[in-house]
């Protein structure tokens, strides 16, 4: 029940924003070229409550899942019905609709709501990298293979830990956020990869598994586990009658290889333990200065599989702001990185590489906003928004009726020929599209509760 609270809560106030920032921009834009804006509305259905200032009704609704604003003369359906010629020829006497105003003008008002959400996106991250900018205290900067689990597609690709990767798919030195992107957008393909091994250039194909366009997945189910870290584990805590107490562990203590493995993070311990099944492991462990050699037997302790019972030492994070000009270069290559994301993923979609379902809805972002509310690091919290955000603006921007975009190619075709579309033909084109938009909607809800824990435990 908490989880289902924080989530509705984040998802109401993250979407809140996102939805005000969008519509303000169409707002702003309409009040600067003369055109009546006749209510600004957070939410849909039944006025709960506002004030009405000047021709304005700013207004909050009973349903807080979006918001619009509504100007005079906007839709087709505004101006039509039986008295459409009377109703029309009034609208084209009145200077604050809509319809009145030059072409360029709605075409402006139309771009403004995604504007105002890339605008959003920018300043969020420059605020982050600029003011906040969290990065562990002692950080691994290349992709750096740390373990590859045996039997797995990294192993059956040639993936050797210590592995160097230069080129993945079709990105040049990448980090691990974008090993994992491109691998989430090649579910069930074969890519190629470039490492470096000891100075020496290779080339690998990694398969893909299915299973990565799933929003389950993690880069380890590849069997690549990363490098994110220097330094030996360290133990935080070690809980009563588990393997690792019964081996010697104590807190302070800092295991600096399993079995002569050198691995920095419990990620890739936990994946080695899983491989032994059990398998009694060697641990060289640095205490107080001396290096002591324990044996322990790993045990199942819950569902997730084989573990030694400690907890570890929290990553060390300190906050590293950048100077503005650093700020400013970084929020531009997290929106440009982002945007050709999802721009990439469309294109992918419509090309039937990967499958409509792997697109979250209401649902699934409100399950990430949750997760992110719950973090303690600001990272996530500002990524996703910034995403969010991105994604409105983009998507805003497709050219499909009732979307911005879609309005957009209507002006624009009504440009080319040199005379207004038929109100009639609007109308139909509006409701047609309506039609669609809701059963897509509907599609990626019915999506989103089939991905629920709650369902995804049911399925074989």
């Amino acid at each position: 029940m908490h989880e289902f609270l924080v989530s509705v809560a984040a998802f109401v106030v993250l979407v809140g924003i996102m939805v005000i920032v969008h519509e303000f921009g169409h707002f702003a834009v309409a009040k600067l070229c003369g055109v009546r804006v006749e209510a600004f509305s957070f939410g849909f259905g039944p006025r709960l409550f506002g004030i009405k200032y000047g021709e304005t009704d700013y207004k909050v609704c009973l349903l807080p899942l979006g918001g619009y604003v509504k100007m005079t003369g906007e839709t087709p359906d505004q101006i039509s019905g039986e008295f459409e010629e009377a109703t029309a020829d009034r609208l084209e006497s009145d200077k604050g609709s809509f319809t009145v105003h030059p072409r360029w003008q709605r075409i402006l008002i139309g771009l403004a709501g995604p504007g105002a959400n890339f605008i959003l996106a920018f300043v969020l991250m420059i605020f982050y990298f600029g003011w906040i900018n969290e990065v562990p205290s002692m950080e691994v900067n290349t992709t750096a293979v740390e373990w590859v689990t045996p039997g797995t597609a990294a192993a059956s690709a040639g993936f050797q830990p210590g592995d160097v990767i230069t080129h993945f798919d079709t990105v040049a030195n990448p980090d691990w956020q974008k090993v994992y992107e491109q691998t989430k957008l090649n579910a069930n393909q074969t890519i190629p990869v470039t490492v470096d091994r000891g100075g020496q250039s290779l080339n690998l194909n990694l398969a893909v598994p299915a299973a990565a366009k799933n929003d389950s997945f993690d880069l380890s189910d590849t069997g690549l586990l990363a490098q994110y870290l220097a330094g030996p584990i360290g133990v935080q805590e070690v809980q009563a009658g588990t393997p690792a107490e019964q081996a010697g562990l104590k807190a302070g203590d800092q295991i600096e290889s399993v079995d002569g493995h050198a691995f920095h993070t419990v990620d890739s311990l936990v994946a080695y333990m899983q491989v032994g099944q059990g398998k009694p492991i060697t641990l060289n462990v640095l205490r107080n200065g001396a290096t002591l050699t324990l044996v322990a037997h790993p045990a199942k302790l819950d569902a997730s599989g084989y573990k030694l019972g400690f907890a570890r030492v929290p990553t060390p994070i300190r906050d590293n702001p950048l100077p503005l000009g650093q700020a400013y270069s970084k929020a531009i290559d997290y929106c440009e990185d982002n945007s050709l994301l999802i721009v990439e993923v469309l294109q992918r979609i419509f090309a039937h590489k990967i499958s409509v379902s792997q697109l979250s809805g209401p649902v699934g972002i409100a399950r990430m906003a949750g997760d992110a509310a719950e973090m303690h690091d600001w990272y996530p919290k500002f990524g996703l928004a910034g995403e969010i955000s991105l994604n409105l603006g983009i998507l805003n921007l497709m050219p499909f009726p009732i979307l911005d975009g879609g309005l957009i190619v209507l002006l624009l075709i009504e440009s080319v020929i040199r005379r207004d579309i038929s109100i009639n033909v609007k109308e139909r084109i509006y409701q047609a599209a309506f039609v669609v938009l809701v059963a897509f909607f509907a599609f990626v809800i019915f999506n989103d509760v089939t991905k629920l824990p709650i369902f995804t435990h049911l399925k074989p």
